[in-house]
């Protein structure tokens, strides 16, 4: 990661403490689960992966810096266009980007990245459709990195670096599928089959 959007030099996180949100228990809280039903905005995945990073790196209330800065956001959209960066979007009824996700998968392993939101819920229903794809696509592990409090209504958990590392190496060995079998990125969960892909799994 970046220290700032304007320094282009690039360093490793490996917290001692890694937060996780697990697949097979993840937790939709009842009023967000209703709203992912009602499906207030349409989502898709990787048609537009560079514009969500370019969002995720403004600023917004509560924070004014970012650690995505013009390297971080060349590599990242190399990695998209091998197939291996995936990103989750939510339009509004005018077409609109008001909210969405990315992260990097390699083979059972999902690491996400950074996620941003500019209307009510946009990026809580981005992570709900994202869990339901990696859910269906075989994946095992989801990687937030870090704990944020934000996370801990869907079941964010810690566990010490080690414990992440045995995980992360039996998650490479997975064979698991983004497109959850499809030619492509065409193709995405109702707001109903989303909730209930999930909670067949919690």
């Amino acid at each position: 990661m970046g220290d700032a959007r304007d320094d282009p030099n690039l360093f490793l996180v490996d917290p001692d403490m890694r937060g996780i949100l697990p697949l097979d228990d993840f937790h939709i809280p009842k009023r967000l689960r209703r709203r992912v039903k009602q499906e207030p905005y349409r989502v898709s995945a990787d048609t537009a992966f560079t514009r969500v990073m370019e969002m995720c790196a403004e600023s917004s209330d509560g924070r004014e810096t970012t650690w995505i800065n013009s390297t971080i956001l060349n590599l990242y959209s190399a990695l998209h266009r091998e197939g291996y960066a995936h990103s989750i979007e939510c339009w509004d009824e005018t077409g609109a980007l008001v909210g969405g996700l990315y992260g990097v998968a390699l083979g059972g392993a999902f690491f996400g990245e950074s996620m941003f939101s500019r209307a009510t819920d946009a990026s809580k229903i981005a992570l709900v459709h994202l869990v339901a794809r990696l859910i269906e696509g075989g994946f095992t592990l989801l990687d937030a990195q870090f704990h944020n409090p934000h996370l801990e209504q869907f079941g964010l958990i810690e566990i010490p670096r080690a414990d992440f590392k045995r995980r992360l190496k039996a998650a490479l060995e997975v064979k698991a599928d983004f497109y959850c079998g499809r030619s492509g990125p065409s193709g995405s969960f109702t707001g109903s089959g989303a909730v209930h892909r999930i909670t067949q799994m919690s």
